[in-house]
């Protein structure tokens, strides 16, 4: 059976079918970042307390992701994907009645465990259906799905604060996942090259193993983590800043900062590409290097400059995730799903350390302390980008 190619119908549903799935996902998981702010005021809690309303969920997230995605490889792709869409959204209709923060992170850590069925599965189906040659760039847009998710939940959630509550923010979120998910149901073609194994827990366990025997997947796997952790970190805590004097932005605006997230839908695509024409590693480290220069313009009191340096940093992030994600389909040899859910369970990690551990830097040393977090993780990962290149290109000597 042949694998679908770019320029093809079957290619145009594809990339939309997951498209929707990525906007579905980042708007669902990340709706609560612009709230923080705003559940400090109405539950009297601190910011570090107010982020584990995303980092219990992305790290509850990425342990289920290791588990769904072995499961996938017996029940199946798509099933899985659709349902955990459906029901994510369903049980963000059910959050925006949490009585109080307690019981609103209950529901966030059920969400972290129904919303693993989409991303712990999506790289491995691309992986399997999609056409080598045509790969980065589907992956790119599936990766710019994320993006306009993550901004457009932020924007809606701002602004609905703004003009009602939070509560209604939420449902609003809960709402549009829903039909975001009809739409994957029904464009995103079956499995064609998927072949189901017995669910065996042993090998299991064996083949998991094995995922870490390749240097050049540890790296990456780093790489998710490191990235993460850093875009969650600013994220989380510049709305604290931009809140507070002398910016005293109102929420709205607050969250229309979060349209920056354009920047990442273009660099997600656009880099995709430049990968598949110019090599990965360069260009890995092109977006890494974008990536910690926009993390520090950020430093500036300069409010345009500071959005300037959001920017930036927004494209840099996507652009390099969009690569390293890619990367994992084309570097693991055997069990796909099991080498992508491992990146996401690091990427994840890294979202929900990351963001705890920001909060701490916010609250000992303030922005700078944050930036000075990000600027570290950021450092460590072109050193690793730069090893990962070396193996590839002992690999391509071999070949």
């Amino acid at each position: 059976m042949s694998y679908i190619q770019h320029g093809t119908s079957a290619f145009r549903k594809t990339s939309l079918a997951l498209f929707a799935g990525g906007f579905n996902t980042f708007a669902i998981l990340y709706y609560t970042q612009p709230l923080m702010p705003e559940f400090s005021k109405e539950f009297g809690i601190s910011p570090v307390t107010a982020s584990l309303s995303l980092s219990l969920t992305t790290l509850i997230l990425a342990f289920s992701m290791i588990i769904v995605g072995s499961l996938s490889e017996s029940w199946g792709r798509k099933p899985i994907m659709t349902v955990a869409m459906i029901t994510a959204s369903v049980l963000t209709l059910i959050t925006a009645f949490a009585p109080n923060f307690h019981v609103l992170l209950i529901f966030r850590i059920i969400l972290g465990i129904v919303l693993a069925g989409l991303p712990a599965i999506a790289m491995a189906y691309l992986g399997e259906e999609i056409a080598p040659a045509s790969l980065g760039a589907v992956m790119g847009l599936y990766i710019s799905g994320n993006s306009i998710g993550g901004m457009g939940g932020r924007v809606i959630t701002g602004v609905l604060t703004d003009l009602w509550n939070w509560r209604i923010a939420i449902a609003a979120i809960g709402f549009l996942g829903l039909v975001f998910s009809i739409v994957f149901m029904f464009l995103l073609p079956p499995s064609r090259h998927f072949e189901a194994r017995p669910l065996r827990f042993k090998s299991l366990l064996r083949s998991l193993g094995n995922q870490f025997k390749d240097p050049g997947l540890l790296i990456l796997y780093a790489l998710g983590f490191l990235l993460m952790g850093s875009f969650v970190s600013l994220y989380n805590y510049i709305g604290y800043q931009l809140i507070a004097p002398p910016y005293s932005l109102s929420q709205t605006i607050v969250g229309f900062i979060f349209i920056v997230y354009i920047a990442g839908t273009f660099s997600s695509t656009w880099m995709g590409k430049m990968a598949d024409t110019h090599g990965r590693p360069l260009m890995l480290r092109i977006g890494l290097l974008i990536f910690l220069c926009g993390a520090l313009l950020t430093l500036s009191p300069l409010l345009v400059i500071k959005i300037a340096g959001i920017i930036i940093f927004t494209f840099g992030f996507f652009g390099s995730h969009s690569i390293a994600s890619s990367w994992i389909g084309i570097r693991a040899t055997h069990e796909k799903a099991q080498a992508s859910s491992l990146y996401l369970f690091f990427y994840y990690a890294g979202s929900s350390v990351g963001g705890t551990l920001g909060g701490t830097f916010w609250s000992s040393y303030g922005w700078h302390g944050v930036v000075g977090m990000i600027a570290s993780f950021l450092v460590i990962a072109l050193l690793l980008s730069m090893l990962l290149a070396r193996l590839h290109q002992k690999n391509a000597a071999k070949a």
